[in-house]
């Protein structure tokens, strides 16, 4: 199946609100105030069998919570950031592919993190560390966002306006910066594993995404930086004939 990434664009803003979006919105926001009533009682233990825990994937077979760790949140600001990032990203990939192809997407980036944080983890002797989040999962979706529309304009922080492809590089960087560095309480690695899982997803599944994209970008680049040093040079040479003109 072809899939041409070029001329495309997108709208955050439609009537129309898509199914598996609305439904996995509505269903962790139901699991966030459900975690939150039963954290002081007997059925608290219960969410914690929800969470991915590397010792209980491996060694007990608890292999739903590759799936279940996702509908889990460790606070308000953690839950509204993926819920918004969710609803901002996920509308228009809902709408490219329909329903069932974007939460076989979601779910395979979801649980692609899942295994790398469970695998990362247990590399490194973290057999206890508990996860919990839909990051890797959203950032699956930034990835395929960016690959799909990169020349979409976002308003980084809501202020600085980018288009999606550097948007999602500066993320990846990010996360990748955070996975090398001290441990911050975020699992980077997941976040990482979502883009990646995500990325051959997409090479899988739509033939036609290649890195022309890339490359033609990073020809572009080689372009500009070649002309201004030609410009450079020009002025130096030009020095006192009035101002260069391009």
């Amino acid at each position: 199946m072809r899939y041409n990434t070029r001329y495309r664009s997108a709208s955050f803003y439609s009537s129309y609100f898509p199914n598996g979006v609305k439904w996995l919105l509505i269903s962790n926001v139901v699991m966030f105030v459900l975690m939150d009533l039963a954290q002081n009682t007997s059925y608290g233990q219960f969410f914690n069998l929800l969470a991915l825990v590397p010792r209980a994937v491996v060694f007990h077979f608890a292999i739903w919570q590759l799936g279940t760790y996702l509908f889990l949140h460790g606070g308000v600001l953690h839950l509204l950031f993926n819920m918004f990032t969710l609803w901002m990203f996920g509308i228009t990939l809902e709408r490219e592919w329909g329903t069932r192809r974007f939460l076989k997407y979601y779910f395979v980036c979801g649980i692609g993190a899942g295994l790398c944080d469970v695998g990362v983890n247990a590399l490194l002797g973290n057999w206890s560390t508990s996860t919990i989040g839909a990051s890797g999962a959203i950032y699956g979706l930034l990835l395929a966002f960016g690959v799909l529309f990169p020349d979409v304009t976002i308003l980084f922080f809501f202020l600085f306006p980018i288009r999606a492809r550097y948007f999602v590089m500066i993320y990846g960087a990010l996360a990748l910066y955070g996975a090398l560095h001290v441990n911050t309480g975020v699992s980077n690695i997941a976040h990482l594993g979502g883009m990646a899982f995500g990325f051959v997803y997409l090479k899988m599944h739509f033939p036609a995404l290649r890195l022309d994209d890339l490359r033609l970008w990073y020809r572009n680049y080689k372009l500009q930086r070649n002309k201004k040093k030609f410009q450079v040079y020009m002025r130096k040479r030009g020095s006192g004939r009035g101002p260069w003109v391009n």
